[in-house]
C-alpha cells in the first residue's frame, strides 16, 4: 500500500528490459527491494529492471497503467497484483478507503479480479512481444492453520485468488510464478502471527515513525511486530522478499 513513483528511464547498456507491474510488493517503498536484489546478481547483468509498482493498486488500477508497461518495450513482464483486491474483499474499511483513493468502478469480487487480470494479459500480448509471468500472492499473515476467523478468511481468499491467477496463466498461455507456494512451505514449517485487523494508522506508524523517525530497519520492525516473513503481515521483510526474488529468478532464466 506504500506508494512509489514509476521509473521509465531505459538503460541502453542493457540488452533486455524487465518490466515489473504491481502494487506495494513491487514498489518496495520501506520494504525489501527484491528488484534491486535481482538487478545486482551477476546472472542478470543483461537485464534492465523497470519498477512499475504503485502502492494501493488493485488489478483494475494496474490495468489502467498498461501504457507505461508498453512504453518500456519489455522483453519480460512480471505481474504481482491482487493482495489489495483480497484486503478490500475481507475488510470493509479497506474497501471504503480504496473506493475513494483508487476510484474503483466495479464491485470487488473474484469475478472482477479475473476479468481485470485477463484484460492485462490480453493487452500485453496484443501490444508487446514480452514473455509474461503471473505471480501468485503471498499469504497475508503467518498463521497457516488459524482459529481466528479473519485470518481463516484471508487464507481462503488468497488461495482462491491464486487459483484464479494460475487458471488465467494456463488459459492464456503465460508463465506462472509460484511465490505463494514457496513462501507457504516455509510458513507451514515455521508458523507465526495471525493478521486479524487492518489499520492505515498502524501501517504508517511502521513506515514513518519507526523507520524514518526512530531509524529502525524494516527487519527490526518486523521483529517488533512479531512477524518472520513480513513487516506488518502484508509487506515483505528480507526473509520474505528473498523468497520472491529467488522464485522470480527462475522465471528470468526460463
Amino acid at each position: 500500500m506504500m506508494a512509489a513513483q514509476s521509473n521509465l528511464r531505459i538503460d541502453d547498456t542493457k540488452s533486455k528490459t524487465i518490466a515489473c507491474l504491481g502494487s506495494s510488493t513491487v514498489a518496495s517503498k520501506g520494504t525489501f527491494k527484491w528488484i534491486d536484489e535481482l538487478a545486482k546478481r551477476e546472472q542478470n547483468k543483461e537485464f534492465h529492471f523497470v519498477n512499475l509498482g504503485v502502492g494501493g493498486d488493485l488489478a483494475y488500477s494496474a490495468l489502467q497503467r498498461l501504457p507505461d508497461v508498453v512504453a518500456c518495450k519489455p522483453d519480460k513482464v512480471i505481474i504481482i497484483i491482487g493482495s489489495n483486491d483480497v484486503l478490500a474483499l475481507v475488510f470493509k474499511n479497506v474497501k471504503r478507503f480504496f473506493s475513494g483513493w483508487k476510484q474503483m468502478p466495479d464491485e470487488v469480487s473474484p469475478e472482477s479480479f479475473k476479468k481485470n487480470l485477463e484484460a492485462i494479459v490480453n493487452r500485453l500480448k496484443e501490444e508487446t512481444s514480452a514473455k509474461i509471468g503471473l505471480t501468485s500472492l503471498s499469504q497475508i499473515g503467518e498463521d497457516p492453520n488459524p482459529i481466528n476467523p479473519i485470518q481463516k478468511e484471508l487464507n481462503e481468499r488468497i488461495k482462491q485468488y491464486n487459483q484464479i491467477i494460475k487458471k488465467v496463466s494456463e488459459e492464456h498461455g503465460v508463465s506462472y510464478i509460484p511465490f505463494y507456494e514457496r513462501m507457504h512451505e516455509q510458513i507451514v514449517a515455521s508458523p507465526g502471527r495471525a493478521f486479524i485487523s487492518f489499520s492505515i494508522l498502524a501501517l504508517y506508524k511502521d513506515y514513518l515513525l519507526r523507520e524514518f523517525i526512530l531509524r529502525r530497519s524494516f527487519d527490526e520492525i518486523a521483529k517488533m511486530n512479531g512477524y518472520q516473513f513480513h513487516i506488518d503481515g502484508i509487506h515483505l521483510n528480507t526473509r520474505g522478499g528473498m523468497i520472491l526474488a529467488n522464485v522470480v529468478q527462475e522465471f528470468l532464466q526460463s
